[in-house]
């Protein structure tokens, strides 16, 4: 089977930061897919990253030589590598894990990498995701999971809620820490954008538990005439 390392780094605000840092190094052999533009379509009312359009999404995967036959090892930061895995599976394509790039101890490359092009056959999920509307409806019978930091789940002032706080009865498992015990039940999992709670719902999935992304997450919440609680 083939393989393919996917550089998925990036930073929040500092949009040309993934690229800069694909460029000064990565794993040779590695393409580069931006969390803000092949990940994600443009922010606007669905938020600050929404789902990128299948086409546009197959164009970014058939560029980075993700084919149906191929292996991605996704690596990345701040649930880069994590949106990647989850779009892929979203998407109908299994074959992917995530790797932390801390653990590479080989060789890097710097510059563009000449990586075949191939072809990504989608096969769209439908019962991984949930919207806004049915998430307020029926959150009282879901097992709601912030993956934002503690103090943004609080719902203290921040840079970069607009509205500060969280979906009512929201438990928190920040995304940088081990998930703690969740009780059983119909699992969704948000944070401020829809990448780092990918980072959760991958962790999720290793231990046999899987849930469902709210895209939009607190960056469409907060743009919505919807409940708001905080400490």
């Amino acid at each position: 089977m083939e393989y393919q390392f996917v550089d998925c780094r990036w930073e929040l605000g500092k949009p040309e930061r993934g690229r800069e840092l694909y460029l000064d190094g990565h794993i040779p052999g590695a393409s580069f897919l931006d969390v803000d533009t092949d990940l994600s379509s443009p922010p606007g009312p669905r938020g600050r990253h929404p789902l990128p359009d299948p086409e546009q999404f197959a164009r970014a995967a058939a560029r980075a030589g993700i084919g149906d036959e191929v292996f991605v090892i996704a690596y990345g930061n701040m649930g880069g590598a994590e949106r990647l895995w989850w779009l892929l599976r979203h998407f109908g394509h299994d074959r992917c894990a995530v790797m932390d790039f801390a653990s590479w101890h080989g060789p890097l490359s710097a510059g563009v990498e000449d990586v075949e092009p191939a072809e990504l056959t989608l096969r769209l999920r439908d019962d991984d995701t949930i919207e806004a509307a049915e998430l307020d409806r029926r959150r009282n019978d879901l097992v709601v999971v912030d993956a934002r930091l503690a103090s943004r789940w609080r719902g203290e002032a921040n840079p970069i809620d607009k509205v500060p706080g969280r979906i009512p009865g929201a438990l928190n498992a920040p995304w940088n820490e081990s998930p703690p015990e969740l009780p059983e039940g119909e699992l969704v999992a948000y944070c401020g954008s829809g990448v780092t709670a990918a980072v959760l719902l991958h962790r999720l999935h290793l231990v046999g538990r899987d849930g469902k992304l709210y895209p939009g997450s607190w960056s469409e919440w907060e743009q919505l005439d919807l409940p708001v609680e905080r400490d």
